[in-house]
């Protein structure tokens, strides 16, 4: 699967959805892992960091949601971002759909496959 990671777009959102250590076992299991260029530098983590780790960078959100079957984000999508999405793509992120149902629309028009981490519990009732 082609996973993608956009930079963090939001207001005072820092956070990149995944770590290089993350990039490392997702490409072990035979995965593609595409991250926006300095989409890691508000976190501390720089480019050549995920590049080590076995990403590729991409420059522009456009052509890294383009690509990616997967997309992995920290923070739900703004409107900006909604015309990027592709039909069946997968998102994964923190959602909170209630307040935003211009996102719910979007979603549902391009038949994205969300996941809302918010909602995701473990057979046990914890959070992952």
């Amino acid at each position: 699967m082609i996973i993608g990671v956009p930079t963090e777009i939001k207001e005072d959102e820092y956070r990149v959805g995944i770590t290089p250590a993350g990039v490392a076992d997702l490409v072990k299991g035979g995965h593609t892992v595409l991250i926006q260029e300095e989409a890691g530098r508000g976190s501390g983590i720089e480019d050549e960091e995920f590049i080590s780790a076995g990403a590729r960078t991409i420059k522009s959100p456009a052509e890294l949601f383009e690509q990616a079957e997967m997309i992995v984000k920290v923070k739900e999508p703004l409107p900006r971002e909604y015309s990027l999405f592709l039909k069946g793509q997968i998102l994964c992120t923190f959602l909170h759909l209630a307040p935003a149902p211009e996102l719910t629309d979007a979603l549902l028009e391009k038949d994205v496959i969300a996941v809302a981490y918010e909602t995701v519990q473990m057979e046990d009732g914890t959070l992952p």
